[in-house]
């Protein structure tokens, strides 16, 4: 009985060989595509970040909001020499910071260039800390990069504009590496959603609009 038994054991064991073969193989095969896969196929950030200053960051924040592609807005402080700076202090010019937007953004639905043409005609690159009707140091313009592919972006695009512009003043936006930035006070943020009409009346009575269209034409928003 156990030799009949151990040779039972052997048959099925042969009967079932190929079918373990076949599977032994697929596993295989769908190993090596993987791997094929994901060696062919290039990496890609699934994000990237952008910082702009142009003035007022609800204004910005709510510009960039429009644009497909970008994920996020927050508005907050560069550029300057205090951590943490409170929105008292920054307006009252006493840490150098600008207000400006850091702006997250899907590189595969909206590229840096399309980015830095919309900040362009969003702004007057004309003024030396002021936009509209703020003054100081803190409404300044500048685009704050990154990294060396972003400076080298933000340049070239400087100098094709600085040929194409359609208005005859020379333009004073920077053009600096980025330093730390500080998320602005809650109730900056997204002020345009919470407060649509206080937020359309500032706008609307610091001439931002009349004077991009000045400036840009009325295809600037």
């Amino acid at each position: 009985m156990r030799r009949a038994t151990v040779e039972q054991t052997r048959v099925a064991a042969a009967e079932h060989a190929p079918l373990q073969r076949r599977l032994f193989a697929l596993a295989a095969l769908l190993t090596l595509g993987f791997l094929l896969f994901a060696t062919s196929t290039p990496s890609r950030a699934a994000t990237a970040k952008a910082t702009f200053a142009g003035g007022c960051f609800w204004c910005v924040e709510a510009d960039f909001d429009k644009v497909p592609g970008v994920l996020s807005t927050t508005s907050g402080y560069i550029g300057g020499t205090v951590a943490n700076p409170t929105y008292p202090q920054v307006s009252s010019n006493q840490t150098g910071h600008a207000e400006a937007v850091e702006i997250v953004y899907d590189p595969s639905k909206v590229s840096y260039e399309q980015l830095l043409a919309k900040f362009w005609r969003s702004i007057d690159p004309t003024t030396v800390d002021r936009q509209f009707c703020d003054a100081g140091s803190p409404y300044r313009t500048a685009i704050f990069t990154h990294d060396t592919a972003q400076l080298t972006a933000a340049q070239a695009s400087l100098r094709e504009l600085e040929k194409t512009k359609p208005f005859k003043q020379p333009i004073v936006t920077q053009v600096v590496a980025a330093g730390p930035f500080y998320p602005a006070e809650a109730y900056h943020q997204d002020y345009h959603q919470k407060n649509p009409l206080r937020y359309q009346y500032y706008r609307k009575g610091c001439g931002r609009d009349a004077r991009l269209e000045q400036l840009w034409g009325k295809a600037a928003q």
